[in-house]
């Protein structure tokens, strides 16, 4: 990619069309948001695509955690995505950029060894995903944006470009980054030619509920974290869910071509 990250035309085949770009998956073309709140988006099978379709797809969920937060959104996203048939999640942790005595000092709990660390490479495999992180001054935080700093090569060969993807995320407290957090984010799914799945106002009216304070947004999933001691309350983890479900169904009918 350069050393200064510049764009250096690729070698490929550029997509002629918009439908061509989301299709280098054998995909159709985006899709509008479903209007039911809670739902996913409807999947009609036929003979020709049913062999496809039983095939299982993989959503990857890829996060950063660093008090536990964004993980507890994450493991209840999976659920989300296993809820709909034929689609499997897979949970990976970005690897952590700070020394063990920094994060000693910061009190940040260890990482849950049954969840694995990821390759940029492996994201070439994914039918989608599903991008989790802390805010930092309502950007993403420096060890998830130094993960995006990796896929490189994926950029120069194209390999992400059609693929559809979200974000959630985790900030301190109201005003604190949970909308910036996702849309600064934007740009990296840009440069990939990746598909920005936003859930909209499809969880229904509780996002729109202020009698209580709660994470989240069109954007995407989202958790207070507080001083850290705060612990997700079940409507943001009931979003994450819809969101892992909703990103689960886009999968599935981008898949059929």
């Amino acid at each position: 990619m350069g050393k200064g990250g510049g764009c250096v035309p690729s070698k490929k085949k550029h997509p002629t069309s918009a439908e061509d770009a989301a299709g280098t998956s054998s995909t159709t073309a985006p899709i509008a948001a479903d209007e039911e709140t809670h739902a996913t988006p409807t999947v009609t099978e036929s003979s020709e695509n049913a062999q496809s379709v039983a095939a299982t797809l993989k959503v990857f969920i890829v996060f950063y955690s660093m008090y536990g937060h964004v993980e507890k959104l994450a493991k209840r996203m999976k659920k989300g995505v296993e809820g709909v048939e034929g689609v499997e999640a897979v949970l990976y942790r970005v690897p952590e950029t700070l020394p063990d005595e920094v994060l000693e000092h910061m009190k940040a709990p260890p990482k849950a060894p049954e969840v694995p660390e990821i390759k940029a490479e492996e994201l070439a495999v994914a039918d989608a995903i599903l991008f989790g992180f802390p805010t930092r001054y309502g950007c993403m935080a420096a060890q998830m944006k130094a993960f995006f700093d990796s896929t490189g090569q994926l950029w120069k060969e194209q390999t992400l470009v059609g693929k559809p993807a979200g974000f959630f995320v985790s900030t301190g407290a109201q005003g604190g980054g949970q909308e910036t957090t996702a849309w600064t984010a934007i740009t990296q799914l840009a440069h990939h030619g990746m598909l920005f799945v936003p859930i909209g106002y499809t969880f229904g009216d509780d996002m729109s509920k202020i009698d209580f304070i709660q994470g989240g947004s069109p954007y995407g999933a989202g958790v207070y974290a507080g001083d850290g001691t705060r612990e997700p309350t079940e409507i943001e983890l009931a979003l994450a869910e819809h969101q892992g479900k909703y990103m689960a169904g886009v999968a599935k009918r981008l898949s059929q071509g």
